[in-house]
C-alpha cells in the first residue's frame, strides 16, 4: 500500500530472522557422491558442511525467516508496505516468491516482487528498500534472502556442488527521522561476464527440451577460476566505495559482513585491506554458499554471537552471478539484546498466521466457486439456448 512519509527519513534495520535446514551434509557425506575429500574441501574453500532442503522449499524458508523478524521488531504484518525477495531459485517463474510469503503472513497492504541478482541479490535488496523509505514512498520494507540451490546442482559436479547450501534470511527496515541505518549502497554489474556462472538453460533463450535435460544444462556451471579472480578484486573496491559514500574509512568500520562463498577470497580480502580477521565475520564452514541468503544469515548469527552492538559501523558485500556485486555501510541503531516474547504475544502470532491461511484458502475457494456459477450463467446465455422470438428456450 502506498503512502506519502515525509523525506529524507532514515532506513533503519528493525527486525532480523533466518531459518535453515535441520537436514546437515557433510563434506565426508559428499565424498561418497563426488570424487573429493574432506580435507580438500576445507582448505580450498573453508566449508565443513552445508544445509540441504528436503521438503522445504524457498517461499517456506523466507516465510520462517521473515515471521522471526517481524517479532523481533514487534511488527504486525499488516504494517509491511513492500516485500522483497532475493532469490536466485524461486518457487515458479511466476507468481512472484514474495506473493507468496505475502500471502502466507497476511500482510494485505503490502506489495510483493522477487529480485535476481544471483549472490548480490541481498544488497541489492537493501538498496531498493532504502530508496523506498528515504524517498517517502515507503516506510516500512521486508526484504528476504532465500535459496534452495541444492536443487540446481549436478551433485556428479565437483566444481559446484561442494560450495552451495540452502537457507533464508531476512530484515525488516522502517523509516525514522533518526540519522542512521543504511547509509550508503554502492550496486555494479558486468554483463560481460554471465556466462562466468550461470544456468544455461531454461529461460526463454534455450527453454527446456529433451534436449537441454540431457546435456545437464539445467544445473548451475561455473568457470572457478574467473570468477575467483573477479570476487578478490570487486570484493575490496565495493566495500571501500561504500565506505567513501558514506564518509567513513577502513578504521571506522567495526564489522565486515561478506557474501560467505569461499574463506579464500575472504582471506584475499582481509589482507588486501590489513583487517583484523575479527572485524569480518564468516559461518560459510557451517552453511557454505547460500548464495542470496548468506548476508542476512551471517548478520543474525553476528548479532546472536554478540559481535554488533548500537553505534556499529557495519559493511555487508555481495558478489555473483550476472556478474553483479554491491555493498552497503549501515550504522547499526537497534539494541541486539534478545526480547522475551510472553506467551499470549506469542500465541497471538500464532493464530494470526493461521487466521491467514484460512482466509487465503477462502479466497481460493470463493474465487473457485465464482468462476464455476459464471461458467454455468454463460452456458444458460449461449445464442443456441434462445429460440427465434429472442426467449430463451
Amino acid at each position: 500500500m502506498s503512502a506519502n512519509y515525509q523525506s529524507p527519513r532514515y532506513a533503519h534495520i528493525v527486525g532480523w530472522g533466518k531459518y535453515v535446514p535441520p537436514n546437515v551434509l557433510t563434506n565426508e557425506e559428499l565424498a561418497k557422491k563426488v570424487d573429493t575429500t574432506d580435507a580438500w574441501i576445507r582448505k580450498n574453500t573453508g566449508i565443513v558442511e552445508r544445509r540441504i532442503a528436503t521438503k522445504e522449499t524457498t517461499a517456506a524458508m523466507a516465510l520462517y525467516a521473515a515471521q522471526d523478524a517481524l517479532e523481533v521488531a514487534d511488527v504486525n504484518p499488516n504494517e509491511i508496505d513492500l516485500i522483497i525477495v532475493a532469490t536466485s531459485t524461486p518457487e515458479y517463474i511466476f507468481p512472484a516468491t514474495a506473493s507468496i510469503v505475502q500471502d502466507k503472513l497476511g500482510a494485505q497492504n503490502a506489495g510483493a516482487f522477487d529480485l535476481s541478482a544471483a549472490c548480490s541479490g541481498f544488497v541489492y535488496g537493501l538498496a531498493v528498500a532504502a530508496g523506498m523509505i528515504r524517498g517517502g514512498t515507503y516506510n516500512t520494507v521486508l526484504v528476504i534472502g532465500a535459496e534452495t540451490f541444492s536443487r540446481l546442482l549436478n551433485w556428479k559436479d565437483r566444481a559446484t556442488c561442494i560450495l552451495f547450501g540452502d537457507g533464508a534470511g531476512a530484515v525488516l527496515l522502517q523509516g525514522r527521522d533518526e540519522p542512521g541505518g543504511i547509509l550508503s549502497t554502492i550496486l555494479g554489474s558486468d554483463g560481460s561476464g554471465g556466462e562466468l556462472l550461470e544456468i544455461p538453460a531454461g529461460g526463454s533463450k534455450n527453454p527446456t527440451s529433451l534436449e537441454t535435460v540431457m546435456a545437464n544444462a539445467h544445473f548451475v556451471k561455473m568457470n572457478g577460476r574467473e570468477v575467483f579472480r573477479f570476487a578478490t578484486r570487486i570484493m575490496v573496491d565495493a566495500t571501500k566505495q561504500a565506505l567513501q559514500k558514506a564518509n567513513l574509512t577502513l578504521d571506522d568500520m567495526d564489522l565486515m559482513i561478506p557474501h560467505q562463498a569461499n574463506i579464500r577470497i575472504i582471506d584475499h580480502a582481509i589482507k588486501t585491506m590489513g583487517l583484523p580477521p575479527e572485524k569480518v565475520y564468516m559461518n560459510l564452514d557451517r552453511y557454505g554458499n547460500t548464495s542470496a541468503a548468506s548476508i542476512p544469515l551471517a548478520l543474525v548469527e553476528a548479532i546472536e554471537e554478540k559481535r554488533v552492538k548500537p553505534g556499529d559501523r557495519l559493511v555487508f558485500v555481495g558478489f555473483g552471478g550476472g556478474l553483479t556485486w554491491g555493498s552497503c555501510a549501515v550504522e547499526w541503531t537497534e539494541p541486539v539484546v534478545k526480547r522475551a516474547i510472553p506467551p499470549a504475544k506469542a500465541a497471538q502470532s500464532k493464530l494470526r498466521y493461521q487466521w491467514a491461511n484460512v482466509k487465503s484458502l477462502g479466497h481460493r475457494v470463493l474465487r473457485r466457486v465464482d468462476d464455476g456459477v459464471n461458467r454455468a450463467l454463460d452456458l444458460i446465455d449461449k445464442p443456441e439456448n434462445v429460440n427465434g422470438n429472442g426467449n430463451k428456450k
